[in-house]
């Protein structure tokens, strides 16, 4: 098909997967549950990271998280005490361990009281000049406090060569619109035109079979081609084909 007809394609499939519908099955329930900025969004940071394997099981594990958390995300991250984290034992989700979130909770604690939050950080241009290194600078930040070096491994660095699928999901979540009742629209400070797409094995083989990538790995080099022909279809919303490509990979096993 002409590149005119593979934009109509894809601007269909996009506007047709982008619905409420749909989300009971996504991660993205999970953060649908708040009203408040700061739970969707500490809630929606917490899901991302575990966003791997079986959606199901991801879904489940979020509520797991969120029952740890007692049903209010940013009160106790910010006014959690010792005792509320011996608390949390056991298993979470794979390879993510009570541990692991012990110190999330801890880092997003220091995150939210000394610096200005995810997305001040995330929004800075002095942390890089694009998403994708300011999701490295991120990590630095993230890991200031005395940590177990298995835990770095749950939060990417694209400089490091990472896709950051998850990160780039969230960010998806937290900027763009939410005029059709999925994504958020809460951080006013980024643009929809700065996102990257978030690249996983569904994503990235449909956009080789359509033509729009290369690359074999799901990579860092591979989010940046990505990109680039996204861009070419909509500059001022490129990661809408997101839904587009996960739902013919996903739903329609295309």
């Amino acid at each position: 098909m002409t590149s005119q007809e593979l934009k109509e394609f894809l601007d269909e499939k996009a506007d047709f997967y982008e619905q409420k519908q749909f989300i009971q099955n996504d991660p993205i329930v999970i953060p649908h549950q708040f009203d408040s900025k700061l739970d969707t969004e500490i809630s929606g940071f917490l899901i991302s990271v575990i966003s791997w394997g079986n959606r199901k099981s991801i879904i489940n594990s979020g509520y797991k998280i969120i029952d740890l958390l007692d049903h209010s995300p940013s009160d106790f991250i910010l006014n959690h005490s010792y005792n509320d984290l011996k608390n949390i034992k056991g298993s979470i989700h794979r390879t993510f361990n009570s541990e692991d979130l012990v110190y999330f909770i801890k880092s997003l604690k220091n995150i939210y009281t000394n610096y200005s939050g995810i997305e001040g950080i995330m929004s800075n241009p002095s942390n890089g000049e694009n998403l994708q290194e300011r999701i490295s600078n991120f990590k630095k930040i993230f890991f200031q406090l005395n940590h177990k070096k298995r835990t770095k491994k749950h939060l990417p660095d694209p400089l490091n060569g990472s896709a950051a699928k998850r990160f780039n999901m969230f960010l998806r979540w937290m900027v763009r619109s939410n005029k059709k009742g999925v994504d958020f629209g809460l951080w006013k400070s980024i643009s929809p035109s700065q996102l990257s797409c978030p690249l996983d094995i569904h994503t990235g083989n449909i956009a080789r079979k359509l033509g729009l990538l290369k690359r074999a790995q799901n990579d860092y080099l591979a989010v940046n081609e990505l990109d680039k022909k996204l861009r070419e279809m909509d500059r001022e919303d490129p990661v809408k084909y997101d839904f587009a490509l996960f739902g013919l990979g996903v739903n329609e096993k295309f």
